[in-house]
């Protein structure tokens, strides 16, 4: 599929109006030591139209993200860096006022760019600065000043060392915090989302107050350390893609696409890449969506700490 033929969102703040592709290639590498795999993944994706890659500095990935740009650049395969949507995100041990430009300013070197076009705070938590093993034990939470970490943001944008700035897996309450004093409101809100975790009062407030939803792990992250195969082995899934004539994974995207979401999908395999990106010519019954309805709910990811105190406030 051709980069043009993606559609697009437009995103909008004080200062930009930009489109972001609704399909972003993920780069959330197994291990750090993935560097070239990713960095092939990335070209090969390129060619198949991808434009928008999502990656973050606890992925690992932006070195071979930023290596893939330039011989993408080289080899004519994009006319320029503008072509591209790049997105990464804010580390929870960088969650602190005065670490935050910093941590962008190492992102940015690392991708070898001069901007980003979105930059997220990962997490609603702040962990103690230091090369901690993960998961973070408990003691090591600390104070999350997310007023002082949003004005910080917002200076970030402002430098326009990035077009956009947003969030990830922030709850209701948390969007509520922080519209309640952002000058900049958050462009994008990341959290996971997929048939077995619908996010719907999460997605109806979020449409609310225009902020765009990105599904992380729309198919349940099957074969991650922290993923289950409650998508991916889902009989209902199943039974409707037989009746479409397509592949589970394609329905799943096609769902979040129908639900007016944009999404974050990762695979390196080159047909299944291919595969995830047609899904814009055909579409779900309502009896599809009545059955996806009925699937039991489970929340996969719960962070990257043992135990995160309020972290969900109870709610989606």
């Amino acid at each position: 599929m051709s980069a043009s033929k993606i559609p697009q969102v437009v995103l909008k703040s004080s200062s930009n109006q930009s489109n972001m592709p609704v399909i972003a290639f993920g780069t959330a590498a197994v291990t750090n030591n993935d560097g070239e795999i990713t960095k092939v993944a990335v070209i090969e994706a390129i060619k198949s139209g991808y434009r928008h890659f999502d990656t973050a500095s606890i992925y690992g990935s932006e070195e071979a993200l930023g290596e893939a740009i330039e011989e993408a650049l080289q080899l004519g395969l994009i006319g320029s860096r503008d072509e591209l949507f790049i997105t990464s995100k804010l580390w929870v041990t960088d969650n602190f006022p005065h670490l935050v430009l910093p941590a962008l300013q190492k992102s940015l070197q690392t991708l070898k760019l001069e901007y980003l076009d979105l930059y997220l705070i990962h997490w609603p938590i702040s962990v103690k600065p230091g090369n901690w093993e993960l998961p973070y034990a408990e003691e090591l939470i600390t104070t999350f000043d997310l007023k002082g970490v949003w004005t910080s943001m917002e200076e970030c944008q402002k430098l326009g060392l990035t077009k956009y700035i947003g969030v990830s897996n922030f709850t209701r309450k948390k969007l509520e915090d922080l519209l309640s004093f952002a000058i900049i409101p958050p462009s994008v809100n990341q959290v996971e989302m997929n048939p077995v975790w619908h996010q719907k009062k999460l997605k109806e407030y979020c449409e609310a107050k225009g902020i765009i939803i990105t599904a992380f792990s729309p198919l349940g992250a099957k074969g991650a350390s922290w993923g289950s195969n409650e998508v991916m082995d889902s009989e209902i899934l199943k039974q409707i893609a037989e009746e479409h004539g397509k592949n589970i994974a394609q329905v799943c995207l096609r769902w979040l696409y129908e639900q007016g979401v944009t999404m974050a999908v990762k695979s390196y395999n080159k047909e299944r890449m291919k595969q995830n990106m047609e899904i814009f010519d055909w579409s779900l019954a309502k009896d599809d969506h009545e059955k996806i309805d009925q699937i039991k709910q489970i929340r996969v990811n719960n962070g990257p700490v043992v135990f995160i105190p309020n972290l969900w406030d109870g709610e989606t």
